[in-house]
C-alpha cells in the first residue's frame, strides 16, 4: 500500500458525511466530520494489513458535482 490513503468524503443529503478510499473498497460514514475521521481510522485497522499500513491518512472533501442540467437555465 502507499505511504498515503486518500480519502474523498462527501456530504449526505441528510446531513451526514460518508467516506470512500481511493483505489481500495473501503466506505464508511459519520454524522459529523469528526465522526467520520474516527469511522475512517477505524475501517483502516479492519481493512488493512499490519505491514501495508499506510503513513498518513488525507481526507478530500467533495464538493457535488454539477451536471449540465443543474446549471443551464
Amino acid at each position: 500500500m502507499a505511504s498515503e490513503l486518500i480519502f474523498e468524503v462527501h456530504e449526505t443529503e441528510e446531513g451526514g458525511y460518508y467516506a470512500l478510499a481511493v483505489g481500495h473498497d473501503t466506505i464508511t460514514q459519520g454524522d459529523t466530520w469528526d465522526e467520520l475521521k474516527v469511522m475512517v481510522q477505524d475501517a483502516v485497522l479492519r481493512h488493512v494489513e499490519d505491514h501495508e499500513m499506510p503513513g498518513t491518512f488525507r481526507l478530500r472533501r467533495v464538493d457535488r458535482i454539477l451536471r449540465n442540467r443543474d446549471i443551464s437555465s
